[in-house]
């Protein structure tokens, strides 16, 4: 059994920086994958960046690529997502995800990121 501890949510003003930290604990050797999706209120949860084991592939929604950057410590079982630029649009919760090798997804509890003018 994966779980998954996120922090570093919060509010900021449009263009500030946020950094998300997500540790895993419990099975982590299980883990082939983990990443953040961010889901609005009354919209579908959307994969926003994802990273392998390892480190030596990650992906990334359009809508932040360029501003958005997703590392792993595997000596720390810890994802992060350095968020740059934020804008408006980003405002959702985030939710840290770790996806085994046989497809078997855990969810973190979700953090609040809030960007206001």
């Amino acid at each position: 059994q994966v779980q998954l501890v996120e922090s570093g949510g919060g509010s900021v003003q449009p263009g500030g920086s946020l950094r998300l930290s997500c540790t895993a604990s419990g099975g982590i050797y299980t883990i082939n994958i983990m990443g953040w999706h961010r889901q609005i209120p009354g919209q579908q949860r959307e994969l926003v960046a994802d990273i392998t084991s390892g480190g030596h592939s990650t992906n990334y929604a359009d809508s932040v690529k360029g501003r958005f950057t997703i590392s792993k410590d595997d000596a720390k079982s810890t994802v992060y997502l350095q968020m740059n630029n934020l804008e408006p649009g980003d405002t959702a919760v985030y939710y840290c995800l770790a996806r085994k090798a046989n497809g078997y997804v855990y969810w973190g509890q979700g953090t609040q990121v809030t960007v206001f003018s």
